[in-house]
């Protein structure tokens, strides 16, 4: 029997609501050494690792994103209603759907209560379930593929004049 398609969305899932928990846990980094291999596919490794060449804060010199990629943002508060459905398989990839809402704490208005979608790209690589891409869907409605955004990420590190070799000591 194949493995549960929402066993790596689950676990990314798991250590979101616990990063926005609150209290005294440690950050978990979604993509730490550790889990990428686990839990995605190998070509979202290959983008990750190519964009994380180019650490997005200095702080901590290692994510290529400054802000949180689940949630879409630096703020959130505890998540709730988590609901993680996988759709009907199409082709080699399955969807599945993360949706919660990330801004609850916040009041009861409308834009608090609203309803955060992220559409996880399920593959089989080496006989279990990785995610090959992660999806979010920005206030204009917009879909944005993380894995698009790394490609960017690259895109643009690349095409700016490097100041790295004013940086170097003078060569005498």
């Amino acid at each position: 029997m194949a493995a549960d398609v929402t066993t790596p969305v689950k676990a990314v899932m798991d250590a979101t609501v616990s990063n926005w928990a609150g209290g005294d846990s440690d950050w978990q980094d979604i993509f730490d050494e550790n889990t990428l291999a686990d839990r995605y596919s190998k070509d979202f490794i290959a983008k990750y690792k190519a964009a994380a060449q180019f650490p997005a804060a200095d702080e901590d010199g290692i994510s290529p994103f400054d802000y949180d990629v689940i949630v879409g943002g630096q703020d959130a508060c505890p998540l709730q209603d988590l609901n993680i459905a996988p759709q009907p398989p199409k082709g080699d990839a399955t969807e599945v759907i993360a949706t919660f809402k990330k801004l609850a704490c916040q009041g009861s208005d409308a834009d608090s209560q609203a309803t955060t979608t992220v559409r996880f790209e399920v593959v089989q690589e080496g006989g279990k379930p990785v995610i090959d891409d992660i999806i979010t869907v920005d206030e204009g409605g917009q879909s944005n593929s993380l894995k698009g955004v790394m490609q960017d990420i690259v895109k643009q590190q690349q095409q700016q004049p490097s100041d790295q070799q004013q940086k170097q000591p003078d060569q005498q």
